[in-house]
């Protein structure tokens, strides 16, 4: 039996919102411990980890493992009919369609049917990273949308003080500097492109704060945590090296 219900649609919204705009298609393994998945986009640009633990949920059975496979596309169509009140079910029906149910104003019942695919899911690249930062989810998006104004790439600079994202374009520049409050002992820089960020950035309702680990010409590591620890969604980037 796989049964979970989830009285806050945005946490499925905004996460899947991200996920679809980086990969077609994903498996969500489900056991007792919760759902997760992992992904790495066609170009290995990307990767994507999304964990939600069953504590997190208003009613949480899964009896066996499963595995399920959706396209992200369909799948986020489906979530983005959800609204902000409604309550959602997933149930499985017969291994071939998952069922999602909106019950709010109304009871909306929708399928998405599984797909067949040899999928073999990634891991999460094993990576020690020299700076790791702390900053509002609100103020890096503001600071993207002041970057990418100049150019669509964007250098990440870290000192013992700044977190400095800086763009030089044809036709301007933009430099925003955030006072980090880390205690850094080294200096680094990598450059990643903006378009990738705001793919990531779509997620930014799944939670508050956000955690940057980075270092000189690494993958930017972009983590939302929830408030309880309750679930994480984790994104990789790969830095702009031929740029460099």
């Amino acid at each position: 039996m796989f049964k979970i219900v989830l009285s806050d649609p945005s946490i499925l919204k905004t996460s899947f919102d991200a996920i679809s705009g980086i990969v077609d298609e994903v498996q969500i393994e489900v056991d007792t411990d919760g759902l997760r998945l992992n992904a790495m986009d066609r170009s290995h640009i990307t990767y994507v980890h999304l964990e939600l633990k069953a504590e997190l949920f208003d009613i949480y059975k899964c009896e066996t493992p499963h595995k399920i496979n959706v396209d992200t596309d369909e799948l986020i169509k489906v979530l983005k009919r959800a609204k902000n009140d409604d309550v959602i079910e997933l149930t499985l029906e017969e291994e071939s369609n998952l069922i999602l149910v909106f019950e709010g104003a109304t009871k909306r019942t929708f399928k998405v049917k599984l797909i067949d695919i040899d999928y073999e899911s990634a891991s999460q690249p094993e990576i020690e990273f020299p700076v790791k930062l702390n900053m509002p989810i609100d103020v890096f998006k503001n600071t993207i949308q002041d970057i990418e104004i100049a150019s669509d790439k964007v250098s990440f600079k870290v000192d013992k003080d700044n977190l400095t994202l800086e763009a030089v374009g044809d036709f301007a520049d933009a430099k925003v500097e955030y006072l980090h409050g880390e205690k850094i002992s080294e200096e680094i820089e990598s450059i990643y492109s903006i378009d990738k960020i705001k793919e990531m950035l779509k997620a930014d309702r799944f939670a508050n704060n956000l955690y940057l680990s980075l270092g000189d010409k690494l993958p930017l590591k972009f983590a939302l945590v929830l408030e309880k620890e309750e679930g994480e969604l984790i994104f990789l980037l790969a830095p702009r090296l031929e740029e460099q």
